[in-house]
C-alpha cells in the first residue's frame, strides 16, 4: 500500500482523486452491465414470442415489455427497501424504501438490482403464455418484484445497508443468482402452470402430449444470442467493480452456455429424439442459468462440466413436465428452476480451493430448499386468488382467437391471421 500511494505521488495524483476515479470507472462498468441485463428483456421476448403461435407474439411481447416497466417502479418503490435495506434480523431490509436521495453509487446499485427483479418476474411470462389475462399477469408480476422476490434476495444477498440476510450468514453461495433471481421465477412459472391448466388441446384424453409449435424459430435463435450476450453483463457485472476476476467470470459464463448446448444435443441423441433447435437454445440457457451462482468461485473445467450436465438436466427435465401434464410452453421450469438447483449446488461442489466440501454443499442445498418452500406455496396462494377474483384465464374463444386480438385488438401478423382468427371488420369496430 505504502509503495502503491509512493508512486501515486509522484505521478502527481492523490489518494483521494484516485479513489473518485476509481469509482467512476465502477459505475461505468456497472451501468453498462445494468444495460446488458435490461437487454435480456429484449432476448426474453424475442424467444418466448417465437415459441408462442403467431396469434398471441403482441401479447407475449407486451407482458415482457411492461415487466421491465411495472416491475421497475415497484422495486423502487418497494423491493429494493425490502431486500438491501438494513437487516436487523436477517429476514427482510427495513430502510432504502422508494430512494429519492443517496450517495451517487447507491443509485447505481440500486439500477442494477432493478434489471434483475424483472428478469424474475419475466421467467414466469413464458411458461404461462397463451392462456392468461394479461391484467392478471401483471399484477402476478407486481407482486413478484415487490415482495416475492425481494424477501428471498434479502435472505441470501441482504444488509448491503446494515446486518446481513441469515442465509449469508450461513456461508450461502450464489455468486450472480442461480437461484435468487432463476429458480425463484421459476417456482413462480411452476404455479402459475398449475393454476391455469394446459393449453386447450396440449394433452390427449389419456395424457399423451401434443406439441403445438411456436411459430418463429428465428425468432427463438436471436432471443437466445441476445440472452447470452445479456448474461455478461448479468454475472459479470455483479462483481460491481472493475476488477481482474471479470476475465474468469465472462469465461465461465461463456464455456457453461456452449456446453449446455451440447449437453442438450447429446441427451437428445441418447434419446433418439430429432436435433431440435428449440432444445439445444434452451440447453444453453440451462448453462447459463447453471453457471450463474459459482461463475466466480469455479475453475473453467467445472464450469464446462456444470454447462453440460445443464444441458441434459432441461431435455430430460421437459420431457418429465410432458409426463407430468404440465404445460410449459417456453420450458422455464427446467431451464431455470431445474438448472437453477443444479448450479446452486454445483457452486458448492466445485468451490475453488475446496471441492466438495459437504458443509458448504449442505449449506446449498438448504438455500435451494428454502427457495422453493418460500416462493411456491406463496406464489400459489397469489396465482390461485387472481384466478377467483380478477381471473387468470381467459375464455375458451379468447384462447382460440389469439390473445392478441382478445386482450389488446391488435395482432402482429394481420395479413396472415385475419382470415383465421376474426372478421377483419370486428378489429376495425374494437379499435
Amino acid at each position: 500500500m505504502n509503495k502503491q500511494l509512493l508512486l501515486l505521488g509522484l505521478m502527481g495524483v492523490t489518494p483521494l482523486a484516485q479513489a473518485a476515479s476509481d469509482e467512476a470507472i465502477n459505475t461505468a462498468w456497472v451501468v453498462l452491465a445494468s444495460a446488458l441485463v435490461f437487454f435480456m428483456q429484449a432476448g426474453f421476448a424475442l424467444l418466448e414470442s417465437g415459441m408462442s403461435r403467431a396469434k398471441n407474439a403482441v401479447n407475449v411481447m407486451m407482458k415482457n415489455f411492461m415487466d421491465g416497466c411495472v416491475g421497475g417502479i415497484v422495486f423502487w418503490l418497494l423491493g429494493f427497501g425490502l431486500m438491501f435495506g438494513a437487516n436487523a434480523t436477517g429476514w427482510f431490509g427495513m430502510s432504502h424504501f422508494a430512494p429519492n436521495s443517496g450517495e451517487p453509487w447507491d443509485f447505481t446499485f440500486l439500477l442494477f438490482q432493478m434489471m434483475f427483479a424483472a428478469t424474475s418476474a419475466t421467467i414466469a411470462s413464458g411458461a404461462m403464455a397463451e392462456r392468461t389475462r394479461y391484467g392478471a399477469y401483471l399484477a402476478g408480476a407486481v407482486l413478484i418484484c415487490g415482495f416475492i422476490y425481494p424477501l428471498f434476495g434479502s435472505w441470501a444477498w441482504g444488509g448491503t445497508y446494515g446486518g446481513q440476510g441469515w442465509l449469508a450468514k450461513l456461508g450461502f453461495i450464489d455468486f450472480a443468482g442461480s437461484t435468487v433471481v432463476h429458480s425463484v421465477g421459476a417456482w413462480c412459472a411452476l404455479a402459475g402452470i398449475l393454476v391455469l391448466g394446459p393449453r386447450l388441446g396440449r394433452f390427449a384424453q389419456d395424457g399423451t402430449p401434443r406439441v403445438i409449435a411456436g411459430h418463429n424459430l428465428s425468432l427463438v435463435t436471436l432471443g437466445a444470442f441476445i440472452l447470452w450476450v445479456g448474461w455478461f453483463g448479468f454475472n459479470a457485472g455483479s462483481t460491481l467493480k472493475v476488477d481482474v476476476s471479470l476475465g474468469l467470470i465472462a469465461l465461465n459464463t461463456h464455456l457453461a452456455a456452449a456446453a449446455g448446448a451440447l449437453g442438450a444435443v447429446l441427451a437428445l441423441r441418447s434419446s433418439s429424439s430429432p436435433i431440435l433447435l428449440t432444445s439445444t437454445v434452451n440447453g444453453a440457457l440451462g448453462g447459463l442459468v447453471g453457471i450463474t451462482a459459482g461463475c466466480a468461485t469455479m475453475a473453467p473445467g467445472f464450469a464446462l462440466l456444470t454447462g453440460l450436465l445443464a444441458g441434459f438436466l432441461v431435455v430430460y427435465g421437459m420431457a418429465l413436465m410432458d409426463t407430468l401434464c404440465l404445460d410449459d410452453v417456453v420450458g422455464a421450469v427446467p431451464v431455470h428452476g431445474f438448472c437453477g438447483v443444479w448450479g446452486t449446488v454445483a457452486a458448492g461442489l466445485f468451490y475453488s480451493g475446496d471441492l466438495f466440501n459437504s458443509s458448504r454443499v449442505a449449506i446449498q442445498l438448504l438455500g435451494v430448499v428454502a427457495a422453493f418452500l418460500w416462493v411456491f406455496p406463496l406464489a400459489l396462494l397469489m396465482y390461485f386468488v387472481l384466478a377467483k377474483t380478477i381471473g387468470l384465464r381467459v375464455s375458451v374463444q379468447h384462447e382460440q382467437r389469439g390473445l392478441d386480438f382478445s386482450e389488446h385488438a391488435e395482432i402482429g401478423y394481420p395479413e396472415f391471421i385475419k382470415t383465421v382468427t376474426y372478421d377483419a371488420s370486428e378489429l376495425t369496430r374494437r379499435s
